[in-house]
């Protein structure tokens, strides 16, 4: 069963890799078991255990009867969550069709609906335009220290 998960290191058995899951978790008021994977990433899928997607090894240990062919899905729609009770397999286009593009963005901001699809922008404006704001001011600041090594006034 564990040789079916995609990336997951040959050293676990089914019990190892059940104890190494629960050590690197944490349980959540909402009844969500958090995993802390590789990285400092919250909030999205993680990996553990060689190079395997945590909630799809949690599944295999966890849950069983896993079918390489379906992917994982979270009910709680929460990505880091191994909770067994929250995992189910789907077929990859219920797994699309379940997956929803926020109201908000990464930063709070309103997303804009897109008037030629009806659908949520993909890129939110507001962040976009702070964001060339601040390369712009980079830039700007890289010319003027550019300008003061060889001497010349900054403009």
């Amino acid at each position: 069963m564990l040789s079916q998960v995609k990336g997951l290191s040959r050293h676990f058995t089914e019990e190892s890799l059940r104890a190494y899951l629960v050590s690197r978790s944490a349980r959540r008021d909402d009844g969500c078991l958090i995993v802390r994977g590789y990285g400092d990433r919250r909030g999205s899928h993680q990996k553990l255990a060689g190079r395997a997607w945590a909630h799809i090894a949690a599944y295999v240990v966890f849950v069983g009867g896993y079918d390489p062919d379906l992917d994982v899905d979270q009910r709680c729609g929460v990505p880091d969550c191994i909770e067994p009770t929250h995992l189910r397999q789907v077929s990859r286009a219920e797994n699309c069709r379940i997956r929803r593009r926020g109201d908000r963005c990464r930063n709070g901001h309103d997303r804009e609906v897109d008037e030629a699809t009806g659908r949520y922008r993909r890129v939110c404006r507001i962040c976009n335009q702070q964001a060339q704001r601040r390369w712009r001011e980079r830039q700007a600041a890289e010319v003027a220290q550019a300008r003061a090594r060889h001497g010349r006034d900054p403009v």
